[in-house]
């Protein structure tokens, strides 16, 4: 497999995890996104919306990181990443969404340069700007958590999951934009498992 990736990327860095977790070998291919080359006629060959991650997988691309690790779920099933139970898995992908869905797409690089470009945001705004929506998705993912009495060491019970693949990138990027993490205790300890 090859890994087309940036190292900052965290959709790129959720996809490096849950390859890693379930210990599967795959060659690492930088995609500078500093120097555009996702929008190099040669990338865009290998996904045609100029994002990272992509997946080659024998000559079949796989694209967009939810899509990839359920595959991988599904295909390369041990360890698992999934609780078996649906109500269970249900609950450990409405934590993953909080950060694919409702965090990571505000501050993800492609609005950050809108910000910049459009309104003229200086780097306090957009701190400012992924402060107020990592803020708000961490609460909420606080919150989930601390009501998870069997919750022991990760996200959901003892071993990592889908969620936590989606988790940990965050955090580094919550540090990255200068986001004060002791609000969230039960996060700082999942990162620390």
């Amino acid at each position: 497999m090859k890994l087309y990736n940036y190292f900052r990327s965290g959709t790129s860095h959720r996809l490096r995890i849950a390859l890693n977790l379930k210990g599967l070998d795959y060659e690492y291919v930088a995609v500078n996104l500093l120097k555009d080359e996702q929008f190099q006629d040669s990338f865009r060959k290998i996904n045609p919306q100029g994002f990272v991650p992509a997946l080659d997988d024998e000559g079949k691309i796989l694209t967009q990181s939810p899509a990839i690790i359920e595959w991988l779920e599904e295909k390369h099933p041990n360890p698992a990443l999934l609780p078996t139970k649906p109500d269970d898995r249900a609950y450990v992908r409405a934590l993953a969404a909080i950060v694919g869905c409702d965090i990571h797409p505000l501050n993800n690089r492609r609005i950050l340069e809108y910000l910049r470009h459009q309104f003229n945001a200086n780097q306090d705004v957009i701190n400012a700007w992924c402060r107020t929506w990592i803020s708000e998705g961490f609460n909420a993912y606080e919150k989930l958590i601390t009501a998870d009495k069997s919750r022991i060491k990760f996200s959901f019970g003892n071993s990592p999951t889908v969620a936590d693949v989606y988790l940990i990138p965050q955090i580094e990027s919550a540090r990255r934009f200068e986001v004060n993490l002791s609000a969230w205790p039960l996060i700082l300890e999942i990162e620390a498992a």
